[in-house]
C-alpha cells in the first residue's frame, strides 16, 4: 500500500532537484560573483574574529580585511595579468613547437615500422588543447572579475551580516533555541574546510611556482596560480595542472626536464594531499574519485570555470550540510571516500 506513496515522493524530489539546477543554471551570472563573495567571507572571517577579540570596532575591523585582501588579490592580479599576457602572445608559437615535436614523434615510430596517420593523430593526439584549456579559464576567471565592485560589497555585507547573525537569530527564535548552536556548528565546518584547503593550495603553488623558477620554466608564476586554484580539485586538479607546464618544460629544456615536473606535481601533490591535508582536516572531510569527477563536471556545466575551482568546496558544503543531519546522514557517508 506504500509503494505508491513512496514512488510519488522520489518523483516529488527528482522534480524539485531538476527545477533548482534549472533555476541554478539560470541564474549563473548572479550567483557566480555571489559565491565568489560568500568564499573571499569565509576566509577572511577568522581574521576579523581576531580582530575583533583584540577590541577593534566591527567596522573598522571588518573594512580592515577587506582592504588587505583586495590589496594582496589587486597585487597579485597585476603581477599575473602581465604573466597572462604574455603567454597569450606566445601561445601561437609553443603550438607550432608542439606539432614539429608530434611529427617528429610519428617519424620515429614510423623509423621502428609502425606506421600512423598524421591527420589521424592530428586529430585525437592535440597537446596545443592544454594550453588553449588554460586560456579558456583564464578568460572566464577574466569575465567574473569584471563584477569587482559587485564582489567587494557583497563581502562587506555578509561579514557585517556575520556579526549581527547570532543576536538576530536568539531574538527571532529565543535564547534557548539550539538551531544557532547547529549553525555554528555547521559553519565552523565550513570555515575550517575552506581555510585549511585554502592553506595547503597557497603551499602548493608556492613549492611548484618556486621549484619551476629554479629550473627555468617560463611563466612559473602563472603554473604556480593554476597549481593553487586546481588543488581544491582532488586527484584530477593536479594532473589537469601538471600538463601545461610539462609541455612547455619539454618544448623549452627537452625531455628529461619534463619529466622532473611530473615528478614535481606527483610528489608535491603526495605530500599535501596525502600527509599535510588529512593530518589537519581529517579523513572525514574527504570526497570519493567518483564524486570528484561528477562535481567537476555537474557544476562546471552550471557556473562554467568557476564552478569547475568551487566544484569540490560546494560538493564539501552539502556533504557537510549533510552530515549535521540524522536523517541525511547516510548520503554524507555515500559521498565520502
Amino acid at each position: 500500500m506504500n509503494k505508491p506513496l513512496v514512488n510519488h515522493n522520489v518523483m516529488i524530489n527528482i522534480a524539485a532537484f531538476i527545477i533548482i539546477v534549472a533555476g541554478l543554471k539560470a541564474a549563473t551570472q548572479l550567483l557566480v560573483p555571489f559565491l565568489l563573495a560568500v568564499f573571499i567571507a569565509v576566509l577572511c572571517a577568522p581574521m576579523m574574529i581576531w580582530l575583533r577579540a583584540k577590541r577593534v570596532p566591527s567596522t573598522l575591523s571588518v573594512l580592515l580585511v577587506v582592504v588587505l585582501f583586495f590589496l594582496i588579490a589587486a597585487t597579485l592580479g597585476t603581477v599575473i595579468g602581465s604573466s597572462l599576457s604574455a603567454f597569450y602572445q606566445d601561445l601561437p608559437e609553443y603550438e607550432q613547437k608542439l606539432q614539429l615535436l608530434g611529427k617528429g614523434i610519428i617519424s620515429s615510430l614510423q623509423g621502428f615500422g609502425i606506421t600512423v596517420d598524421e591527420a589521424i593523430f592530428a586529430n585525437y593526439v592535440d597537446p596545443g588543447a592544454a594550453m588553449k584549456m588554460v586560456a579558456t579559464v583564464f578568460s572566464g576567471l577574466g569575465g567574473v572579475l569584471t563584477n569587482t565592485f559587485l564582489i567587494l560589497f557583497s563581502v562587506i555585507f555578509i561579514l557585517f551580516e556575520a556579526s549581527d547573525f547570532p543576536g538576530k537569530v536568539k531574538r527571532a527564535l529565543g535564547s534557548k533555541t539550539l538551531a544557532l548552536d547547529h549553525f555554528q556548528s555547521f559553519s565552523d565546518s565550513v570555515q575550517r574546510y575552506l581555510l585549511i584547503k585554502t592553506l595547503v593550495s597557497i603551499g602548493t603553488g608556492l613549492v611548484v611556482g618556486s621549484v619551476l623558477a629554479l629550473m627555468g620554466v617560463d611563466y612559473a608564476i602563472l603554473w604556480a596560480l593554476i597549481a593553487f586554484l586546481l588543488n581544491f580539485i582532488p586527484n584530477i586538479g593536479s594532473i589537469i595542472a601538471a600538463v601545461p607546464p610539462m609541455l612547455i618544460a619539454l618544448i623549452q629544456l627537452g625531455p628529461m626536464s619534463s619529466l622532473l615536473v611530473a615528478v614535481l606535481y606527483m610528489v608535491t601533490n603526495m605530500v599535501f594531499g596525502n600527509v599535510i591535508e588529512p593530518r589537519y582536516m581529517g579523513r572525514s572531510l574527504g570526497l570519493s574519485t567518483l564524486v570528484v569527477f561528477v562535481s567537476l563536471v555537474f557544476w562546471g556545466w552550471i557556473f562554467g570555470p568557476v564552478g569547475m575551482l568551487l566544484s569540490i568546496p560546494l560538493t564539501m558544503v552539502v556533504k557537510i550540510a549533510l552530515e549535521s543531519s540524522d536523517r541525511n546522514r547516510w548520503v554524507a557517508v555515500l559521498l565520502g571516500h
